[in-house]
């Protein structure tokens, strides 16, 4: 199957935080390859570091606060993110790509804040009309996994994921992250596949 790995990275987990940071990559779980001509990547606008900072959880302030900076800087408007989103969706070569169906999104933990928040600021509709209603989400295919007893407790962590397949630390910006989140499900086909045929 062919699918739209994502990431977003955000001013915290609550309600009312911030998108500053998406990015998307197509792939092929049957090739096992990416579509690196169709990769995206987007900062998005918000305020200033030191008008969310009272705000801000402790992990976000030690560790996002130059990706916050470079958002606030650097960061296209919510509205030209949707509308650079949908001119993407609607180009012929991403609509070659997904075979003129609606896509099928893929990530990790994407429960949290990635849908939420997507569904939040571009618009349920919206979301709706690009993007099929089921997805995959890696943290809900290695919990299966975990109680078929197939995987080890605790490989639902992205943290745990990257050091079991030695691909060093989660590096929290949007792009990485969405091709890292692939390559781990890549290489849990590659295991299971192996164990299958010996």
């Amino acid at each position: 199957m062919k699918y739209l790995s994502f990431d977003i990275e955000a001013t915290g987990l609550e309600e009312n935080a911030f998108i500053i940071e998406y990015a998307m990559i197509p792939f092929c779980s049957k090739t096992r390859t990416f579509n690196h001509s169709l990769e995206k990547h987007f900062y998005i606008k918000c305020p200033s570091f030191e008008q969310l900072k009272p705000k801000l959880n402790e992990w976000v302030i030690q560790n996002n606060e130059n990706l916050i900076r470079k958002a606030h800087q650097d960061g296209i408007e919510l509205k030209d993110f949707k509308e650079q989103m949908q001119n993407y969706l609607e180009s012929t070569p991403v609509k070659q790509y997904f075979n003129n169906k609606k896509i099928t999104l893929f990530g990790k933990s994407m429960s949290s804040i990635d849908l939420p928040f997507l569904n939040r600021d571009l618009g349920w509709e919206w979301m709706n009309k690009y993007f099929h209603h089921r997805n995959l989400d890696l943290s809900c295919f290695t919990k299966g996994l975990i109680d078929m007893g197939l995987l080890e407790e605790g490989m639902d962590s992205g943290e745990k994921m990257m050091k079991y397949f030695n691909m060093g630390e989660v590096s929290h910006t949007a792009l990485e992250d969405a091709i890292n989140t692939a390559k781990m499900y890549f290489k849990i086909l590659n295991q299971f596949e192996t164990d299958r045929l010996n």
